[in-house]
């Protein structure tokens, strides 16, 4: 049974006020005249001494200004991705530095300006056969500017007249968890007529990794613990041609200290038939019936599966969704568990189906 998815100035100055007026209880009938506020004179003051009081007089009103500058970001690499462009990477400061963006340079020249949540860019519209030097500077809320971090060199490949023709896919493709946060990925090679230039590493549809010609693994760091990630590889040339994906890889990270194990779904699979979509699953082992499941579908919330009493599987459950959409139709589709404790668990691996006609 399915149901749709509900997701769940500056403090007041007072004013200035005279001094209190003076009650004689011998004239109580006299008129109250209260004495007028006169500001101290610094008359009879240095000039040193008067400036000193006028700045720290400013300096109480303006508070203390942030002039720390955040780290430089770390682990800068460039790498040609085809005869007119460069991938550039590298790795944020520490969250405390308070990053809200970075400044990618070119030589002296800036050539791109990034949020803080942006740790990847293709400099594009450069030539062939040339050598490129690039860095990052990262920027704070208040304007200061980190060090700028080691310097990434590249040479673009010649470039290929009239090259239309993409690379193989890479024909095979290995996932293991290094630990919670990372995970090492390795392929086959592919092949191409001109020579594959960089090879493109995607989780789901995001592009998020891209590695020279003859690199066939790589680490992949800053990933969440507990989660199910599904990789895939593709090979670019010279002419930016891009081959299909290679086989897909799943792979788990563990739970970081403290974590609850096992939350996410496993061996979740996707089949499109005519008018349909057939979801199966292993439910996670949380010592009881798992009987509801959240479904996204494209990155977003869209149902919630759930099996009555009496029905939930044990072992391996399945569910057909009907769907309405037009043949040819992607979708990119993952779920997860709700736990004994009423939390979700982790996604499922992220499975990418084809409406069929």
């Amino acid at each position: 049974m399915s149901r749709p998815f509900r997701g769940a100035g500056r403090p007041d100055v007072p004013e200035e006020e005279g001094a209190p007026a003076v009650h004689d209880p011998a004239a109580r009938t006299a008129p109250h005249h209260p004495r007028p506020f006169r500001r101290p004179s610094v008359r009879g003051t240095t000039p040193a001494l008067a400036l000193t009081l006028a700045l720290a007089a400013l300096l109480s009103a303006c508070g203390t200004s942030d002039t720390t500058p955040p780290a430089a970001p770390t682990g800068l690499t460039a790498q040609a991705g085809s005869a007119t462009t460069v991938h550039v990477m590298w790795q944020s400061p520490a969250p405390s530095d308070g990053v809200t963006s970075f400044l990618v340079f070119q030589a002296d020249r800036l050539v791109r300006e990034l949020p803080a949540d942006k740790t990847m860019t293709d400099i594009t519209g450069l030539a062939p056969q040339t050598a490129y030097a690039f860095t990052v500077r990262a920027r704070d809320a208040a304007g200061n500017t980190s060090p700028a971090a080691a310097t990434a060199s590249a040479t673009t490949p010649a470039a290929k007249a009239e090259d239309r023709q993409a690379p193989t896919a890479p024909p095979r493709t290995e996932g293991q968890a290094l630990g919670p946060t990372s995970a090492r990925l390795t392929w086959a090679a592919a092949t191409d007529d001109t020579g594959v230039t960089a090879y493109d590493v995607y989780q789901g549809d995001a592009r998020i990794h891209t590695v020279g010609p003859g690199v066939t693994t790589t680490v992949l760091e800053d990933l969440r613990p507990d989660s199910v990630y599904t990789f895939t590889v593709k090979a670019r040339d010279g002419a930016d041609n891009s081959s299909p994906a290679g086989p897909a890889a799943d792979v788990t990270t563990p739970p970081g200290p403290g974590q609850r194990t096992g939350t996410a779904p496993a061996d979740f699979t996707a089949a499109a038939s005519p008018g349909a979509v057939t979801l199966a699953w292993t439910a996670p082992a949380t010592g009881r019936e798992t009987s509801e499941y959240e479904l996204y579908v494209n990155g977003r919330p869209t149902t919630v599966i759930q099996f009555g009493a009496g029905a939930v599987p044990s072992g391996r459950a399945e569910h057909r969704l009907t769907v309405a959409e037009p043949p040819g139709t992607v979708w990119t589709v993952k779920l997860r568990a709700r736990l004994p404790d009423g939390t979700w668990g982790a996604f499922s691996a992220e499975r990418r189906v084809v409406l069929a006609s």
